[in-house]
């Protein structure tokens, strides 16, 4: 499984990066315009990421920004409803406005900061994400 991990802390990035290492190989954004040139790159190459992680506030573009920019792209590339990438939206927020707002753009699951591995274990099982057998 390809994964995008678009956040804008260092630490935060390594640290989710290390939780999802057992599903397949990261690549990490640090910005928004970062994360839509890595999802352009890899559609371009035929290697779409499969899971995307955004972080809902980032610099350049924020994590809405980034998912309108996917499902918009998703559409214009005829990538059919279920292949869609599978998007979860990371946050120090906790607020329903955030919440809604993410899941009415598209987004697949969402999970607060800090992330636990059992918090991340609950939202990617939610959104049918399974570690490889």
């Amino acid at each position: 499984m390809r994964i995008l991990i678009a956040e804008d802390d260092f630490i935060a990035r390594k640290i989710l990066s290390r939780m999802v290492a057992h599903l397949g190989e990261s690549d990490m954004a640090a910005d928004g315009a970062e994360a839509m040139n890595a999802l352009r790159l890899a559609w371009d190459a035929g290697q779409p990421y499969e899971l995307v992680f955004l972080d809902i506030m980032m610099p350049e573009a924020d994590g809405r920004e980034v998912l309108r920019f996917l499902r918009e792209e998703e559409s214009r590339r005829g990538i059919s409803p279920g292949a869609e990438a599978k998007v979860i939206m990371t946050t120090a927020l906790d607020d329903v406005k955030t919440v809604s707002e993410s899941f009415f753009s598209g987004a697949t699951g969402y999970v607060v900061k800090p992330i636990t591995r059992e918090g991340l274990a609950k939202v990617l099982s939610q959104a049918g994400v399974t570690p490889p057998a």
